[in-house]
């Protein structure tokens, strides 16, 4: 490479969106280089020691590092205001990784239990097979955090905006309950983004993401990214995803490039919808409940415009009439479409007691306060009155 990018760091995030990471080949393209190579050449074979010794810097092998990859987790790092990062190959590689690799035999996890489904099965299953503990929390009860701490807890686990009922936990609070027992915190901080909140800023130790969603947006690619402190990937996540090989392809990670220059765009033009969206949906008849961490009348309205800098994408909504009436209204829908992705450029609508929750007995998802009635959307860049008369006419069949 002939030359990489200066920091960014004190460029505003729409800047760093677009410049951070970038390095240029000798012949100075414009766009990110695509680096499709699984391995690489020395000049001489001392050269090849000293590199797998750590002592001459580049690189050796692509399932640990690779010119393209670099670029995406350098603009994460700028973007987070991270040490460090580490890209992995989904979202839930990243997630399992982040709190798998530091842990042992013996350890206790400390989790809220409204998480998606995959991350709870990472909780409640995999992690005891090992034999780590875990404790499911109510992640509002910041009570229930400090009673499940014990002396061999090393790692609290959350997300917030939570998925699917979009509740926001107290981030700084909890992170000061881990950190006061000699834990970490590790935040899934997909429904948010970087865009709209900061969980390192507010006390996370750690943060993940499904760059799947938003930071791809358009539908194209998995990957997932884990950000720290330069300890904590240089200690424990490093050498794991080096030897394990939840690698992200170098492709995709070229993918994520392009999806980051548009990453702010699209995220407030989705929040500014999603609010819309909530405003209209709010006293609609068929409609018996509404969350939107955007609205007053969000049960954490106050902590919200603490520690986030929007409201969010995704609107929840639980229709009357349970599981029938809700799939009446998703059948009926035009323009989103049915699946359980989200954070895409088109509008995108699910019903998770059937999909991403549907593991869960039926009075867990309803402690949850996931009904079946209850449908997750996710806002898309179509333009709002398309969206909101679309909604209008699928509740008619309700």
């Amino acid at each position: 490479m002939s030359k990489s990018a200066a920091p960014t760091a004190q460029y505003r995030p729409e800047t760093r969106l677009v410049h951070s990471g970038t390095l240029r080949s000798q012949f100075g393209e414009t766009s990110e280089a695509l680096f499709l190579t699984q391995g690489y050449v020395y000049d001489t074979a001392e050269q090849c020691e000293a590199r797998f010794k750590g002592e001459d810097p580049g690189f050796i092998y692509s399932r640990y590092s690779n010119p393209t990859i670099a670029m995406f987790e350098r603009r994460m790092i700028e973007l987070e205001g991270a040490e460090a990062a580490r890209s992995a190959a989904t979202g839930m590689a990243a997630v399992t990784t982040a709190i798998l690799a530091p842990l042992r035999a013996g350890d206790h996890v400390v989790a809220s239990k409204a998480l998606f489904g995959s991350c709870l099965y990472v909780v409640q299953d995999l992690l005891p097979r090992y034999g780590i503990e875990t404790t499911l929390v109510d992640g509002l009860d910041l009570d229930q955090w400090q009673r499940a701490m014990r002396k061999n807890t090393k790692t609290f686990f959350l997300e917030s905006p939570t998925n699917p009922t979009l509740d926001v936990l107290d981030i700084p609070a909890i992170a000061e309950i881990a950190h006061s027992g000699g834990a970490r915190l590790v935040v899934d901080n997909v429904f948010a983004t970087p865009v709209l909140q900061s969980p390192l800023a507010l006390g996370a130790d750690v943060v993940v993401y499904s760059a799947t969603k938003h930071i791809d947006g358009q539908g194209r690619c998995l990957g997932g990214v884990i950000l720290s402190s330069e300890a904590f990937i240089a200690e424990h996540i490093h050498n794991f995803m080096r030897q394990t090989g939840p690698s992200i392809s170098p492709f995709n990670a070229w993918v994520l490039l392009k999806g980051l220059e548009t990453l702010g765009i699209r995220v407030r033009a989705q929040t500014e919808t999603a609010g819309r969206i909530a405003d209209a949906l709010a006293s609609h008849p068929k409609i018996s409940r509404l969350i939107y961490p955007g609205r007053a009348d969000h049960p954490q309205a106050s902590l919200v415009k603490k520690q986030m800098r929007g409201g969010s994408t995704l609107v929840g909504f639980e229709v009357k009439g349970g599981k029938a009436a809700a799939f009446r209204v998703l059948n009926a829908l035009k323009l989103a479409k049915i699946s359980n992705n989200l954070g895409d450029a088109k509008s995108l609508v699910t019903h998770p007691a059937t999909t991403t929750h549907q593991r869960l007995k039926p009075e867990d998802r309803a402690a949850l306060g996931i009904s079946e009635g209850f449908i997750r959307f996710s806002t898309g860049l179509e333009h709002a009155d398309d969206l909101i008369e679309d909604l209008a006419a699928a509740l008619e069949k309700a």
